[in-house]
C-alpha cells in the first residue's frame, strides 16, 4: 500500500533523493571538494578564509564543523563525512542564507558510502593519498579509487554559468598522474609541490619556518607572486597554503586584485582549527601542543613540525596510540616513526572500540623496539590517557615540547561500544594545571 522505489544501494541512493528533497542545493553553488589522507580540514579552512577574505559569501562543511555565515554547527563524534541529508541539508541553509560558494571536506568513507551523492562538484583537490584505512578500503588501490571518484564526479556533474571545472592535484603525490586521469573531461587541471620535481602551477620559495608561524614567498598560478605569513606551522602545512591558493585561483582567474588580497588575508587571518597543532599553554615552561595525527605520514608530519618549534638541544615527547578496528599494520608504523622522530614516546588509549588495549599497546611497543626503542628509557605503555598526558608532562624539561596526537578535537572516545566524552585539549590542561584527571571506565582493561 505504499510506493516504494526498489535500488541496490541504499546509502548511495540517499545522496540523490536528499539533493531532490532539499531541491537540489548545489546547482545553485560553486562548490569545492577536498579529499586526501591527511591535510583535508586544514586546507578546506584555508580555502573558505581565502574566499572570504576576497569578498566571496562561501560557506564550509569539514569533519569539525559546518560554517554557514556566522553560525557553526557540530558535525559529529569522530572524523567522517556527515551522512548524505545532513551534507544536503547544509548546502541547502547556505542557499538560503545567500552563499554563493561551499567548501566540502570528501573522506574516503564519505566518497565510498556515497555520502556525498548527488552534491554537484565543480572542482576537486587532492591534498595526498598515504597509508590509511586499509581495513575498509580493503586495499590500497581500492582506496585510491574511492578518493578519485571526486575527480570523476567534478568533470561529470552539471555545469553552471560561468563556473569552470577543474582539479588541483599534488604533484609531490606519487598518485600525481593516476589522478589526472581520474579527471579527465574537467577545464584545467591545477598541480602545485612544496618540493617540485618538475614544473608546477603554486609553488613555494624562502619558507622561513618559525616556532609560531611560517612566512613564504608564494608562486602562483598565471605569475602570482606574493609574500604571505600564515599562522599555521610545519612543512606540511606549506602544501596546505598551496593547495588552497590553487583553488583559489581557479576561482577568481580574471581578478587579480581580490585574488592577491584573498590569499594574503585569508592565510594570514586564517581562524585556529580545534585540535590541530593547537597550544595549551597553562604558564609551564614548556610548548604543549594538541593535534588530530592519527596516521602515519600525519604522526611523521607533526612530529616534524614539533621539532621545527623547538631548539634543537631541546625534546620531543609524543603521546599517542592507534584505534582499535582499525588498519592493523599503522599501530606498528606509527610507532615506528615515533620512535624516529621523537626523543620519546609514551602509547596509549586511542579509541580501542572492542579489542584489547593491552593487545594493540603489545603491537606497537613491538614496533617501537624494533627501531631501537627500549621500555622504559625511550618509551612507555600507560593504559590511561589523562595519565599518559600527566607522564609525559611530568617527562618534559623547560624548552622542551610535549605533543598529544590522534585525537585533536574529538569529544568522545570510545571503549567497547560506548563513546565516553573526552576531549585531549582539556586533558592537556588538567595534565599542566594539577587539576583532578579524567579516568574512563575501561581504561585499564
Amino acid at each position: 500500500a505504499v510506493p516504494y522505489a526498489q535500488v541496490e544501494n541504499g546509502m548511495a541512493a540517499l545522496g540523490l533523493l536528499a539533493s531532490a528533497y532539499y531541491g537540489h542545493p548545489s546547482h545553485r553553488l560553486t562548490i569545492i571538494g577536498v579529499t586526501g589522507t591527511d591535510g583535508k580540514t586544514t586546507t578546506c579552512t584555508l580555502i573558505h578564509s581565502i574566499l572570504s577574505a576576497a569578498g566571496i559569501p562561501t560557506g564550509l562543511i569539514s569533519t569539525v564543523n559546518a560554517v554557514i555565515g556566522d553560525e557553526a554547527l557540530e558535525t559529529g563524534l569522530h572524523v567522517t563525512t556527515p551522512p548524505a541529508h545532513e551534507v544536503h541539508m547544509y548546502l541547502a541553509k547556505m542557499v538560503e542564507s545567500g552563499l554563493t560558494h561551499a567548501v566540502l571536506e570528501a573522506t574516503s568513507h564519505g566518497l565510498a558510502q556515497g555520502r556525498v551523492n548527488g552534491v554537484a562538484f565543480d572542482v576537486a583537490v587532492l591534498t595526498n593519498v598515504t597509508h590509511e584505512h586499509l581495513d575498509f578500503h580493503g586495499t590500497w588501490e581500492r582506496y585510491r579509487r574511492d578518493k578519485a571518484r571526486l575527480f570523476e564526479m567534478a568533470a561529470r556533474s552539471p555545469r553552471k554559468p560561468g563556473t569552470p571545472k577543474a582539479a588541483v592535484i599534488n604533484a609531490d603525490d606519487p598518485s600525481t598522474d593516476y589522478f589526472r586521469q581520474m579527471a579527465a573531461g574537467v577545464d584545467r587541471v591545477v598541480t602545485y609541490a612544496a618540493q617540485p620535481l618538475f614544473p608546477v602551477d603554486v609553488r613555494a620559495e624562502s619558507v622561513d619556518y618559525e616556532p609560531d608561524a611560517t612566512r613564504l614567498m608564494l608562486q602562483g598560478p598565471d605569475d602570482l607572486r606574493l609574500r604571505v605569513e600564515s599562522p599555521l606551522v610545519g612543512p606540511f602545512n606549506v602544501s596546505n597554503i598551496l593547495a588552497a591558493t590553487g583553488a583559489a585561483g581557479v576561482l577568481l582567474p580574471n581578478d587579480r586584485d581580490r585574488l592577491r588580497q584573498g590569499v594574503v588575508e585569508g592565510i594570514r587571518c586564517m581562524p585556529p582549527i580545534p585540535g590541530r597543532m593547537e597550544r595549551i599553554d597553562e604558564g609551564q615552561d614548556f610548548l604543549a601542543v594538541v593535534d588530530f595525527a592519527h596516521t602515519p605520514n600525519a604522526l611523521r608530519r607533526a612530529l616534524e613540525a614539533a621539532r621545527a618549534m623547538i631548539p634543537a638541544d631541546r625534546r620531543v615527547i609524543a603521546i599517542f596510540g592507534s584505534a582499535g578496528l582499525r588498519d592493523r599494520e599503522k599501530r606498528r608504523m606509527m610507532a615506528e616513526i615515533g620512535m624516529e622522530l621523537a626523543d620519546r614516546c609514551v602509547l596509549t588509549a586511542e579509541d580501542p572500540r572492542t579489542e584489547s588495549l593491552a593487545a594493540i599497546l603489545g603491537e606497537m611497543a613491538t614496533g617501537a623496539q624494533s627501531r631501537g626503542g627500549v621500555e622504559g628509557e625511550s618509551f612507555w605503555r600507560v593504559m590511561d590517557r589523562g595519565q599518559a598526558l600527566a607522564f609525559g608532562c611530568s617527562l618534559a624539561r623547560r624548552g622542551d615540547l610535549v605533543i598529544a596526537c590522534g585525537k585533536g578535537h574529538e569529544q568522545s572516545m570510545c571503549f567497547g561500544t560506548t563513546e565516553y566524552a573526552w576531549d585531549d585539549r582539556e586533558a592537556m590542561r588538567a595534565a599542566l594545571s594539577g587539576a583532578p584527571l579524567r579516568t574512563l571506565p575501561t581504561a585499564t582493561q
